[in-house]
C-alpha cells in the first residue's frame, strides 16, 4: 500500500503541475485545461490496457509484446526497488532515503525467505507424518486382502484381486515417488545455508517453490486413492461443507 499511495500522490502531484501549467501557458480555463491532460495521458496510456483477461496467459503473451515487466515471483517483484528508478521515485516523493530503501528491500525478503522455509518444512513434516504412514497402511490393508483372495482360490485370485492389485501398484508408485521428492525438498532446503539472502530468496522462488507443486500433485492422487476411514486429513471435498 505504501508503494501504491506513493505513486497515486506522485501522479496527483505532475497531473496539477501539467493542469497549472497549461492554464498559465495558454489561457484556457481548468476544466479545458483539465481535459486535455487527461486525453494525453489517455494516449500515453494505450501501450498498458487490456480489454481481455488479465489473469489469462493471452495477456502475459500480450504483455511481454508490449514490453511491460511481469515480476512474477515476490523476490523478482522485490528486485524493482534496487532500480535507479524506484530509488529516485521514492527519494523525490520524500517517503524513504535510498539506505532507508535498501533496508525495507532486505526486511521483505528476509521474510519472504522465513515464509517459503517454514512452508517447506510444514509441508515436509504433514507428507512424512500422516500422508505416507497413511499410504503405508492403506497398503497393509491392500495385501491383506489380497492374500485373502489368494486363499480362497490360488488359480483365480489374480482375477479375483485384479482391481487391489492395480490400486496396490499405484499406491506403492505414488508413495515413492512423493517420499523421494520430500526426501529432495529437504536437501534443497539444508542447502540454502551456504547461500547469501538473495541467493536464498532466487532458490526459494525458482527452484524449491515448483518442487512443492510436485509433491502436493502426489499427494493429492493419494488422497484420491487411499479408504476415507485411513487419510488422516480434511479431503477437499469435505472442505465444501465445513462451515
Amino acid at each position: 500500500m505504501t508503494v501504491l499511495n506513493m505513486i497515486v500522490a506522485k501522479q496527483l502531484e505532475d497531473f496539477k503541475k501539467e493542469v497549472d501549467h497549461i492554464i498559465e501557458k495558454d489561457k484556457l480555463k481548468k476544466d479545458e485545461a483539465i481535459f486535455n491532460v487527461l486525453r494525453e495521458y489517455i494516449k500515453q496510456s494505450e501501450r498498458i490496457l487490456f480489454e481481455g483477461d488479465g489473469y489469462s496467459q493471452a495477456w502475459e503473451q500480450e504483455a511481454e509484446k508490449r514490453g511491460l515487466s511481469n515480476a512474477k515471483t515476490t523476490p523478482d517483484a522485490l528486485k524493482i526497488y534496487k532500480t535507479a528508478k524506484a530509488k529516485q521515485m521514492f527519494e523525490k516523493t520524500g517517503v524513504l532515503k535510498p539506505r532507508e530503501l535498501a533496508a525495507k528491500y532486505e526486511v521483505e525478503l528476509e521474510q519472504y525467505v522465513m515464509k517459503m522455509q517454514i512452508e517447506a518444512g510444514v509441508l515436509a513434516d504433514m507428507t512424512m507424518n500422516h500422508v505416507v504412514p497413511a499410504a503405508i497402511k492403506y497398503q497393509q490393508e491392500l495385501v491383506r486382502i489380497i492374500k485373502g483372495f489368494k486363499d480362497i482360490d490360488e488359480k483365480q485370485y489374480k482375477t479375483l484381486a485384479k482391481e487391489p492389485l492395480k490400486l496396490l501398484n499405484e499406491l506403492t508408485e505414488t508413495t515413492n515417488k512423493v517420499s523421494d521428492l520430500v526426501r529432495h525438498l529437504r536437501k534443497d532446503i539444508q542447502k540454502l545455508e551456504n547461500d547469501d539472502l538473495e541467493q536464498q530468496a532466487d532458490k526459494l522462488a525458482h527452484k524449491i517453490k515448483p518442487e512443492f507443486d510436485k509433491i502436493r500433485k502426489h499427494i493429492d492422487r493419494l488422497e484420491m486413492m487411499i479408504d476415507d476411514e485411513i487419510w488422516p486429513l480434511t479431503k477437499y471435498r469435505e472442505m465444501l461443507f465445513i462451515r
